[in-house]
Parts: structure tokens; sequence; C-alpha cells
């Protein structure tokens, strides 16, 4: 069973914590994660893309010219997609992007990633950050004291203070443990987790 150092908000070791050998150290498959990222993507594509057919587009209800005896090429309407004006011919519609994906495969992405970062050791553990107001300052300062500037902070409780400090940086995410994803856990370089969190996670993924 992995264990990993549980830090206070001025980075001094507090103590210790087990960490779940079936969530934190599963073995590393990237084309697992390959596959949830590109779910996650897709489902996040807005699909509102929007072209006219020759069916569409405004006009064309004449034919240009006779069809024989001009020396041109025969042509039945203006809304023809090889003129200028006309329709586009295979264009986008709007479409849902988006595709079922088993739970399974998600959770164990989800284990894949977590033990990943603990496997670079990029993961750490935090008993709070002491914060007593909303100070993006003092949310900084913080993240100073770990050496970090890019980093995914995971708490278990809606946390406005954490939430509203970490606004303003543009390195840093945090996330409550019911949203956590592989496609962050992978964007950010270091995960950071909150001591309650840890359970939280444990909980949905063993």
């Amino acid at each position: 069973m992995p264990k990993l150092d549980v830090y206070n908000a001025n980075h001094e070791k507090v103590g210790e914590i087990d960490l779940s050998e079936a969530v934190f150290g599963a073995e590393i498959k990237p084309h697992l994660l390959h596959e949830v990222v590109v779910w996650q993507l897709a489902k996040r594509r807005a699909g509102t893309a929007c072209t006219k057919t020759r069916g569409d587009v405004r006009g064309g209800g004449r034919k240009p010219w006779r069809q024989k005896g001009t020396g041109r090429a025969r042509v039945g309407s203006r809304r023809n997609p090889l003129w200028r004006g006309g329709g586009t011919t295979f264009g986008p519609k709007p479409r849902d992007y988006g595709y079922n994906l088993p739970r399974k495969v998600r959770k164990a992405a989800l284990r894949v990633a977590l033990s990943d970062k603990l496997a670079e050791e990029k993961l750490v553990v935090v008993q709070g950050f002491g914060l007593n107001e909303i100070k993006t300052k003092a949310f900084a300062e913080v993240l100073g004291r770990f050496e970090v500037k890019n980093a995914l902070v995971v708490t278990a409780e809606p946390d406005e203070l954490l939430e509203k400090s970490s606004r303003n940086l543009p390195g840093v995410k945090v996330l409550r443990a019911e949203g956590l994803n592989v496609y962050d856990i992978l964007r950010y370089d270091r995960l950071m987790l909150l001591e309650p969190a840890v359970g939280r996670i444990e909980e949905a993924l063993s």
C-alpha cells in the first residue's frame, strides 16, 4: 500500500496517509487515457457549425440561360454549388459529437491517471491552504512554498475561499472530488489533493 506525506500550508510535513493500492497503484495503460480524453473532448464540442445547401440559399428560381445553343455549360440554378454564392456541398450541420463510453472504462482511466501522477512524484496531499479570506495573493504564496505554478487542486467539499482565490491564476484550477476527470489531471503538471478529498476519490473508484 503506497504512502504519501501530508503537508500543511507552510509546506511542513504533518503526517502520512495510506493510499489505496487499487486506486493509486494501477497499471499504467496509455491507451485508456487516450480513449477517455478523446471522449471528453468530443462531448465538449459545440457542434453548432452550419452551412447552407443549395436548398437553403436565396434565389435561383429561374434557369440562368437556355439549355442549348449558347456555347456555355448547361446550368439549372444560380444556387449551384459550383457558383459563387451557391450552396455548399456536404457542409457541416448542427450535430452532437458525444458518444457513450462504459463507466468502468472511465473509472479505470481515472485510476491510471492518478497512479501516473503518483509514480512521477507529482501528487501532493495537503492538509489545507489556511485561507481566512478570499485573497489571490495568499493562495499564490502557498503555491510558491510548494514551488508549484501549474496545478489542479481537488477539494472534498465546496470551498468558496479556494475557488475564488484561485480564479485569477491562469495555471491553476480548483475542482471538487466528484468532478475529477482524466483530461484535467493530464492537463495540469501537479495534482494537489486536500486530505479529505483522498477518501472521497478512493470511495468512488474502489
